[in-house]
């Protein structure tokens, strides 16, 4: 298989991912702003959307879209527990997080991501993603992890978006314009994931 993946982006959970699982991929790294690969081709030959991450399997099928992707490899290993068993509550639950985390959190950096073009925007849609973090903050609470005692994909991505805000105790991606110090729980959360076998090796992997 292969990955495009832009290093400081989404597709970092897709890393954790496969760190994760131990399934074998080809990393190819992508020039976020540039839309071009390693040799200089073009991105958009491979995703005319232009954006990661895309999973190109053994066959040439291409998968996109982070929520898919990061479900598709955790179910070629189950036994890795990054997601509940397909019909349970419990995978419902998981999609439930998945799809917030893409609708409120992901996309809620976006205006903070293009500040000069979303202009006033901005002020609208910072207090908004501020309230949705700190909903999370709420559900982390006696939690280890977002499902509960067990890392799950949801959980990567969460971290590789929550990295583009700023707080105290960590280092900054993007620097957008949200402090999440405030944030307890989710200081407390972030933590413990940071010292995942799987994230320190993707990170290490996207600082090489």
């Amino acid at each position: 298989m292969k990955l495009y993946h832009a290093p400081g982006s989404c597709s970092l959970a897709i890393c954790i991912g496969l760190q994760e699982t131990g399934l074998a991929a080809e990393v190819i790294r992508v020039d976020a702003r540039k839309h071009l690969l390693n040799d200089g081709s073009s991105f958009y030959d491979v995703n005319e959307l232009g954006y990661v991450p895309v999973l190109e399997l053994d066959d040439g099928t291409c998968l996109r879209e982070g929520v898919v992707i990061a479900q598709y490899l955790a179910d070629q290993r189950p036994e890795a527990g990054l997601v509940p068993a397909h019909g349970t509550l419990a995978r419902y639950r998981l999609l439930e997080w998945l799809n917030f985390l893409s609708a409120e959190i992901h996309k809620g950096f976006i205006p903070l991501l293009y500040a000069v073009a979303a202009g006033k925007y901005v002020e609208t849609a910072r207090p908004k993603l501020a309230s949705r973090f700190a909903w999370v903050d709420r559900q982390l609470e006696g939690k280890a992890y977002l499902m509960g005692e067990s890392f799950t994909v949801a959980d990567a991505y969460l971290f590789a978006i929550t990295r583009w805000g700023k707080a105290s105790w960590m280092t900054s991606v993007y620097n957008a314009d949200i402090d999440l110090s405030e944030y307890r729980h989710l200081r407390a959360w972030f933590a413990r994931v940071s010292e995942r076998t799987s994230v320190r090796e993707a990170l290490a992997q996207d600082a090489a």
